[in-house]
């Protein structure tokens, strides 16, 4: 079973049996049913079903000559509706699967960001067109979460525009870039900036709790790519309903090094009751949307 069927409310689905009878409703009644023909004349569709808003479960594989449709992969999805970042973004096929994810450059995160696609249909499309390609394409991006806890808020005085803090943040992600081109000066002042940072946090962290001091992190987590694990704060926070199991879903919208995503995360699985102001901490599943030259969102 796909661990993160819980996370839109399917915590009941343990074997091969329940995800069949899954399986076959979705087929019978599906929200969406896109079709691609290769090269080869095969069929490749992708079959979803949503059981709240943007939330559902996809079904991916291929038409037989008796136009039978052949089950390949499968996996739970929340769509976003807007804009996480825009960056160049390369593109990788799974071995096991047909399945992909994408990577970019995200300065304010500091990692290479790596989600798993989640319109891979428009992306074959695009990758038999390349007039289509453009250099730096729009990325929505959203996460499902298996575990996770509420903590409290760090007090700190409202930034205003124009204010250092927001200087710092600035200069920082353009040191991050010229860093990366090889420039010299760059690098010695992100490595001062460093030492000072780690004797800062190794003073407090006699007197203070951890958590107290790291307002949010973005760290890649076990085995798979597209893992991690978070610390963010809670900038809106709702309940949706998976209209088939009636299990109460939270969806929490995450700002994380600056860069903002929605949490899909199973009531069941979430310690403590998250709130506008608090933190979020959890391991969470990176997805994302492309929004491709020409496509509409």
């Amino acid at each position: 079973m796909h661990s993160y069927l819980r996370a839109i409310g399917f915590s009941d689905v343990k074997n091969q049996l329940d995800l069949n009878k899954l399986t076959d409703r979705i087929m019978a009644d599906p929200t969406h049913n896109k079709k691609q023909i290769s090269e080869t004349d095969v069929i490749f569709a992708e079959i979803s079903k949503e059981f709240a808003d943007n939330m559902g479960l996809a079904l991916r594989g291929e038409y037989d000559e008796d136009g039978k449709f052949r089950l390949e992969s499968y996996y739970p999805y929340y769509i976003s509706e807007n804009v996480s970042t825009r960056e160049e973004i390369l593109f990788n096929k799974k071995v096991d699967s047909r399945s992909y994810t994408g990577m970019c450059d995200d300065l304010r995160i500091g990692v290479s960001l790596i989600f798993y696609l989640q319109n891979v249909l428009e992306y074959l499309n695009v990758k038999k067109d390349t007039t289509k390609v453009s250099n730096f394409l729009d990325v929505r991006l959203s996460a499902l979460s298996i575990q996770g806890k509420i903590l409290l808020g760090i007090e700190k005085k409202p930034i205003k525009p124009g204010e250092r803090s927001l200087y710092e943040s600035k200069h920082r992600t353009q040191l991050i870039a010229e860093a990366r081109r090889g420039n010299q000066e760059a690098i010695d002042s992100l490595t001062i900036d460093d030492i000072d940072l780690y004797a800062m946090i190794t003073k407090r962290a006699k007197t203070e709790d951890l958590y107290s001091i790291v307002e949010s992190s973005f760290v890649p987590f076990g085995s798979e790519s597209d893992n991690y694990v978070i610390i963010g704060n809670i900038l809106e926070c709702k309940t949706l309903k998976n209209v088939f199991t009636e299990e109460e879903i939270c969806h929490m919208l995450i700002e994380c090094n600056d860069l903002i995503f929605p949490v899909i995360i199973n009531c069941k699985d979430l310690q403590g009751e998250p709130a506008v102001g608090r933190r979020f901490k959890g391991v969470i599943w990176m997805q994302g949307a492309v929004t491709f030259e020409g496509e509409k969102v």
